[in-house]
């Protein structure tokens, strides 16, 4: 007879994790799988969030996760800079794979490169079958011609530092520096005394950076900023997407029922790429949904889905305005005039909770980019129903 699972999850990344921690928390009694195709689960990322983005209840299960955390932030910009109160939080992968191992053990797989998933079956490259009342697919975004993207691309160093750098709380975004291909910002998180996690990062239109420009870039803002690097701890790159337009619909037919999470879900924060909150409820609400069939939760996973592509709509349309106006070196005006607006709005910003009166308080004024191009692409839109 073959083994049978309650749940199998294709892919040990952020989403899938913190589903499978939720389920050991709230139905301990269901036999689930975890399968990683590398050697290590959850890559080498560092996860970010503000305290505001989750709820008091889901705070409360995360908080054992969070490796870093600070009570305000600052961001730089070429006209002005300015502290951010609120709680930041980090959570570095290593922690989260320690606190993996912990609740899952030995139904953690590694090394396990699968060939094929159904919603009720995986297949291994080595041909073994696996079966599952339910098959969740975590693998990270498909190539999908149904999304109009563009990307957060960045490159990250970890460095331990000759002498203390004096931060005593994130620089989430300094675009006081040259913007080279579109909008770029450095992100530094003071991980303690005399340790930093500096990331060149670029809003740019293809999902790459040329490596050996961003470390080059590190090192100089390093230099300018007066901290001797000594030793390379660790280095992460990544590519976030970040989301202009869509056909909802088309690309939900492109899954063919079958549940799946994270970014593979398109769950994430259409302008920050951020998937953390998101990854935090889906996890909540699949806890709370199992056991059922493939087909229910398949069902349930795309109407959680589909309530943030509605609520994200306002979102895409700044994307489209900082894309697709004005000169790519020249998008740093349009954050730039955004964090000069309420701390509450901006905090309301990153949980994607605006209220009507955000929104009308973000687009009222000049644009800070040719006003006919600001409106060619806040219009951009098809057709197709569901997308835009």
């Amino acid at each position: 007879m073959p083994q049978r699972y309650d749940v199998i999850l294709v892919g040990a990344g952020l989403a899938n994790g913190l589903i499978a921690l939720r389920l050991r928390q709230q139905q301990p009694q269901l036999r689930i799988l975890l399968l990683e195709s590398h050697a290590h689960p959850a890559g080498n990322h560092t996860w970010s969030f503000h305290q505001d983005d989750l709820t008091a209840e889901q705070l409360t299960w995360v908080q054992p996760l969070i490796s870093y955390r600070w009570p305000g932030y600052q961001v730089r910009f070429p006209q002005f800079r300015r502290n951010v109160s609120g709680e930041y939080c980090s959570i570095s992968s290593a922690d989260f794979v320690q606190r993996l191992y912990d609740a899952v053990g030995s139904d953690l797989w590694t090394a396990s490169p699968v060939i094929n998933v159904t919603p009720t079956q995986v297949t291994l490259a080595d041909d073994r079958v696996l079966h599952a009342a339910v098959v969740i697919d975590g693998r990270g975004l498909q190539h999908t011609p149904h999304l109009q993207l563009g990307y957060q691309a960045f490159v990250g160093q970890e460095w331990q530092l000759a002498k203390p750098h004096g931060l005593t709380q994130p620089i989430l975004m300094d675009a006081t520096v040259d913007q080279q291909q579109g909008y770029r910002f450095v992100y530094t998180l003071p991980l303690n005394a005399d340790r930093l996690l500096i990331e060149d990062t670029h809003y740019i239109n293809q999902p790459t950076l040329t490596e050996s420009v961003a470390r080059q870039n590190i090192a100089d803002y390093a230099k300018a900023h007066h901290w001797p690097l000594s030793l390379l701890l660790r280095e992460e790159q990544g590519s976030l997407p970040i989301t202009l337009s869509g056909d909802i619909d088309t690309f939900w037919q492109q899954q063919r029922g079958q549940p799946c999470s994270g970014l593979r879900a398109g769950l994430f924060h259409a302008t920050t790429g951020y998937s953390l909150p998101s990854a935090v409820a889906l996890a909540e609400m699949i806890a709370h949904t199992l056991p059922c069939d493939a087909h229910t939760l398949s069902q349930r996973i795309e109407a959680f889905a589909r309530e943030q592509w509605r609520t994200q709509r306002f979102f895409r349309l700044l994307n489209r305005m900082l894309f697709l106006a004005g000169r790519p070196d020249q998008r740093w005006r349009v954050m730039q005039r955004f964090y000069r607006l309420d701390a509450g709005l901006v905090s309301r910003f990153y949980a994607g909770q605006l209220r009507l009166s955000d929104k009308a308080r973000i687009l009222c004024g000049k644009p800070p980019v040719p006003i006919g191009e600001a409106v060619r692409a806040l219009m951009m839109t098809s057709s197709k129903p569901g997308k835009k």
